[in-house]
């Protein structure tokens, strides 16, 4: 792996992906990726952090995220990462005790890093908003952007809720 550095000591938008251990789809069924917004709302209020966008794919996640104050990264997903993957697991195992007969839990949920990309315009800001929305058509998920439940396109294209409050920044 290389030695990338992320840089959170400026206010910027972050472009934040994160996986799933050994893409495994465990995010495919509705109550995951509920139990993950759930989590990731309660980690916006907790930091005082604005979403901007966001996408969740059946093994990975790419979140659109601003900051209050610098060096808040870290812990964010420190703590989203950490609780999501608790209460998911606590799920299956409660919940859907027959799909790890066919799916390894695996002994780790999320793959321990992520990736930070700062956006510092608009321009790029735009860019990585589209390729957020689209990753489900790319991937033949659905059709259009706006199809797919689990991203922040039904609210900037149709004004819908999304379960996760948006805003724009300039």
């Amino acid at each position: 792996m290389s030695g990338r550095r992320i840089i959170d000591d400026f206010r910027y938008v972050h472009f934040i992906t994160f996986g799933v251990d050994k893409k495994r789809r465990l995010l495919e069924m509705e109550m995951p990726r509920e139990i993950l917004l759930e989590v990731f709302n309660h980690q916006l209020d907790s930091f005082s952090a604005k979403c901007l966008g966001f996408v969740v794919m059946p093994d990975h996640v790419h979140l659109l995220v601003c900051f209050s104050e610098t060096g808040q990264l870290s812990r964010f997903m420190h703590g989203l990462k950490r609780m999501s993957s608790f209460r998911i697991r606590k799920w299956f195992k409660e919940k859907c005790i027959n799909y790890f007969q066919e799916v390894d839990l695996g002994d780790r949920f999320w793959l321990p890093k992520y990736y930070s990309f700062e956006i510092e315009t608009q321009e790029k800001l735009e860019e990585k908003l589209e390729y957020i929305h689209m990753n489900p058509v790319r991937s033949e998920l659905v059709s259009k952007a706006v199809d797919w439940e689990w991203s922040s396109a039904r609210w900037y294209y149709l004004g819908e809720d999304v379960s996760v409050p948006l805003e724009w920044v300039d």
